[in-house]
């Protein structure tokens, strides 16, 4: 069993594919139209054949409750692994991207969050290398 697909609840499309493209850095891989909405998603330059982030219209009732708790809690929906965690800061800084958290050394990770323009929190994190256990 493999991760194949995950979504993420966007309040509109078009933006969140500029965002996720343009400014993450994301490859569109289906942009396919289904009435007023499409199956929009976005694949890793990194692995353009692994899973794929669906792009979801946030129009059903439950979204917006949960999407505000979230956020409200400060707890991301979302999470992208970096390798350098600092040149990605400065990077998405320079690109206007709001940071909630910036990089915090958690320990086993550095990590930080940002606003994602479309209703979400997004974590970002650099893993540490395990310390030799001898």
């Amino acid at each position: 069993m493999r991760l194949n697909l995950m979504s993420v609840f966007v309040n509109d499309q078009r933006a969140a594919l500029a965002f996720y493209t343009d400014v993450l850095g994301f490859i569109k891989h289906h942009d396919i139209p289904l009435g007023a909405a499409s199956w929009l998603t976005v694949v890793s330059p990194e692995s353009p054949d692994g899973p794929e982030l669906l792009l979801e219209p946030a129009g059903h009732p439950a979204v917006k409750p949960y999407r505000d708790a979230l956020v409200a809690d400060g707890i991301p929906l979302v999470q992208f692994a970096v390798d350098d965690l600092e040149a990605e800061h400065r990077r998405l800084t320079d690109k206007g991207v709001v940071f909630t958290m910036p990089p915090t050394d958690v320990g086993t990770a550095i990590i930080a969050v940002i606003d994602d323009t479309c209703g979400n929190l997004v974590q970002l994190v650099e893993a540490k290398p395990a310390a030799d256990a001898g």
